[in-house]
């Protein structure tokens, strides 16, 4: 019934006068309640409306401060007024995030980094950890009208998905208490942050999954709690997130230190760095593990070393040289220590004496790039044991020297039988490391005087018994890491050991004729890159330290 229409009583009805006045009364103050109660709605309505609005208003006043970089800013423009970002970032310099220290407190900064975790508070707070080659610094937004930090900006930030690539400017401060979830002891409070680029929501793994220790695994699926553990194919597969996590960064800048102590020494010794081909018309070592191909409809193989071209530099009056280049081996190795393709540091120089000179040169460079190792990779020698723990090296400042018979002799000694005139395999490499390891408290040493049947054609044999050859090997931690030798410079000699080999001669005729030409006395040696990074860090697997393994089973990425 409505408030204009007059209240019809039944017809049994026998109110008075008095009780019908009482009845509009009370009806009267109902409709004046209803009344007030609308207008309460209304007006709360309102205020509502006045507070999105102002919401509205003060994110367009802020919006400014963060938000996504737009395609025309990442083109390289140099137009100050292209958006937002190139505005923000005008006159700034960005700093890295592991020159983020203590004294830098109270400053304002400029880092990027990609998102390595994201943990929102509230719709007022939120914390973002940065990661920048493998660095981590924790990013702190706080909504705050005195900070020009909007409600809109904490939801920009909850919605950033983990490896995206972001820019925060922000202030240093160092919080009371020490941070555990970070390399850096500092918090960046945020004044503005913009989105580079977006990762996937979900990714094949997770990179803090895959920095995860083999004992923290362990600690977390024993306390009852779900912990992954990303295998070597998953790994590999997504190999450009794998590289992402500390020990990676670090391992492959290890690898890098190794290269450059590798040429500084030598440059230092009046070596000359040299690039020789990979395409061969025949094989450089011999045997079948080629990479074979057509080469413009001549067969040709892919370099099993720089081995000949090397030798021919020496004979064109370089003296000593080095390479540092790729090398194919094709073989069919399913082991933890060989690649189908891997970084070769070759050497090669005139001996004016004797073969140990060129051991003399092993032992030098070799401890020259171990100490320079301790001394220039200290926060990444800590980041790889983090994940992987390993003990230092054990090396001495003169290298140990075994010939191969007195090799022979501590494993007989130890109850180990070898071929005296043999090749050691894993197992025995392994136990005679161990034995020496006791005995003179090293883990790298030479063992040389190898028996000539074993090494390769171009082998010189010793002058005293031509069953054993003037060549080494080089150990570490048990492996062999280091194959060298005096090389026949005799043309005549060379073309009858390479036939032995089932080489044919005719395929490098024109290295054996290099000799011809007059040759001096010349040796060198080969090591493998990835190997020695793997064995210095006491690492299980070779494809740890290869960048983009090539193995009998990978070709890809």
């Amino acid at each position: 019934m409505s408030s204009s229409e007059p209240e019809i009583l039944p017809p049994s009805s026998t109110a008075t006068p008095e009780e019908s006045g009482e009845k509009i009364s009370k009806k009267a103050a109902k409709k004046e309640a209803a009344k007030l109660e609308k207008l309460r709605r209304r007006q709360e309505q309102e205020e509502a409306a006045k507070k999105t609005s102002s919401l509205s208003l003060e994110d367009e006043e802020h919006s400014k401060n963060y938000g996504d970089v737009t395609f025309n800013e990442l083109q390289s423009t140099t137009d100050p007024e292209a958006g937002k970002w190139r505005q923000a970032i005008e006159g700034k310099k960005w700093i890295d995030v592991c020159d983020l220290v203590e004294a830098m407190a109270d400053s304002e900064v400029l880092i990027r980094g990609r998102v390595h975790t994201n943990r929102p508070v509230s719709s007022k707070l939120g914390f973002v950890i940065l990661r920048e080659s493998g660095f981590t610094v924790q990013c702190v937004a706080n909504q705050s009208e005195e900070n020009k930090v909007s409600g809109n900006m904490i939801k920009f930030l909850k919605q950033l998905s983990r490896e995206s690539f972001v820019d925060v400017i922000g202030i240093v401060t160092v919080p009371k208490e020490p941070l555990t979830g970070t390399t850096q002891q500092v918090e960046i409070q945020v004044r503005k942050v913009y989105c580079v680029n977006k990762a996937l929501p979900t990714l094949p793994l997770s990179v803090e999954d895959a920095a995860r220790s083999e004992v923290d695994i362990e600690k977390s699926l024993q306390a009852g709690k779900p912990a992954v553990r990303v295998n070597q194919d998953t790994r590999l597969n997504n190999r450009v997130l794998d590289i992402r996590t500390p020990a990676n960064q670090s391992i492959f800048r290890i690898q890098c230190q190794v290269e450059n102590a590798f040429r500084e020494y030598l440059l230092s010794k009046g070596f000359v760095g040299i690039h020789t081909p990979k395409l061969m018309a025949g094989s450089s070592e011999g045997g079948s593990a080629v990479f074979r191909l057509d080469y413009k409809g001549q067969p040709a193989c892919l370099a099993q070393s720089p081995q000949l071209h090397k030798q021919m530099a020496i004979c064109g009056d370089l003296q000593r040289v080095f390479e540092v280049g790729p090398v194919f081996r094709a073989e069919d190795s399913f082991t933890h220590r060989h690649l189908c393709e891997f970084v070769g540091l070759d050497v090669e120089m005139e001996i004016r004496k004797h073969y140990s000179e060129i051991m003399d040169l092993v032992d030098e460079l070799f401890v020259f790039i171990f100490t320079s190792l301790n001394e220039k990779c200290k926060k990444e020698l800590e980041a790889v044991g983090k994940q992987y723990p390993f003990e230092p090296l054990k090396f001495l400042p003169k290298t140990l020297r075994l010939t191969f018979a007195e090799g022979i002799q501590m494993l007989k000694e130890a109850g180990v039988e070898v071929d005296p005139l043999g090749d050691l395999n894993t197992e025995s490499e392994r136990k005679l490391g161990q034995l020496v390891l006791e005995k003179y408290n090293t883990e790298f040493y030479i063992l040389h005087r190898y028996p000539s049947a074993v090494r390769p054609f171009y082998t010189m044999p010793c002058a005293d018994d031509a069953r054993y050859s003037n060549s080494f090997d080089v150990f570490i931690r048990g492996e062999e890491i280091i194959s060298g030798a005096q090389r026949v410079h005799i043309p005549e000699v060379l073309e009858k050991r390479a036939a032995e080999c089932g080489i044919d001669v005719k395929t490098i005729s024109t290295y054996i004729d290099s000799f011809r030409y007059g040759a001096p006395p010349h040796g060198g040696l080969g090591v493998g890159l990835e190997r020695v990074v793997m064995l210095f860090c006491a690492l299980n697997n070779i494809r740890k330290t290869s960048l983009f393994p090539r193995d009998p089973q990978r070709l890809a990425p």
